[in-house]
């Protein structure tokens, strides 16, 4: 990248930074309020969320992890299935190659006789799985990978990481789902199917 192109990037991703900040209006989370925001839409931009979490602005790393949760507040999924960065005055669309955000941690705990399983996110949110924030599983890949996905705010969701996802089949259990002996995940006195019984006995 020339010279000029990386200041004209710098001076356009500082000009965003200020936008997305200027008018926080937050609400009793601390979340600006996106999903009242109807701005017109003003194109793609060049920012991309990987699937381990990083976040590229012009194919560069944004190192900043302060900068980067300033902007995870400002997301927000359509009904349309795309992501986008959204202030009051402006919707601009981003790439996302998985789930725009990464659990990166869990806890389990009892609360009134019930599991409660709660995540961290790679930008700071903390979600407890519940009907309201439910846990997904997809099997993807050559490999038959599983990999689940916890709903964290509006239709956003983060990607549980390998190594969480092992942590929370430990807690996994069997239950009879409709007729059929399941492999299951409860928390928030919600149950969330994975698999399953036989299948999960076939790769055992």
């Amino acid at each position: 990248m020339s010279s000029s192109a990386k200041t004209a990037s710098a001076a356009g991703l500082q000009s965003l930074i200020e936008r997305a900040a200027g008018d926080r209006n937050a609400g009793k989370d601390g979340l600006p309020p996106v999903e009242r925001w109807n701005p017109d839409f003003c194109g793609d931009i060049d920012m991309e969320i990987k699937s381990d979490g990083a976040w590229f602005y012009m194919g560069t790393p944004i190192g900043r992890p302060a900068l980067v949760r300033l902007f995870s507040t400002v997301l927000r999924k359509d009904e349309d299935g795309k992501t986008y960065l959204v202030t009051p005055v402006e919707k601009l669309g981003i790439r996302i190659e998985d789930a725009p955000f990464l659990a990166v941690e869990m806890t389990c705990e009892d609360k009134d006789g019930e599991p409660s399983i709660s995540f961290r996110t790679n930008v700071g949110d903390v979600v407890t799985a519940s009907a309201d924030n439910p846990i997904r599983f997809v099997v993807s890949g050559e490999h038959h990978e599983l990999k689940p996905y916890v709903l964290v705010r509006g239709r956003l969701e983060a990607l549980v990481g390998r190594a969480v996802t092992y942590e929370l089949l430990e807690h996994g259990e069997e239950a009879d789902i409709d007729g059929t002996a399941m492999f299951v995940i409860r928390s928030g006195g919600a149950t969330f199917p994975v698999m399953e019984m036989a299948e999960l006995e076939r790769q055992s």
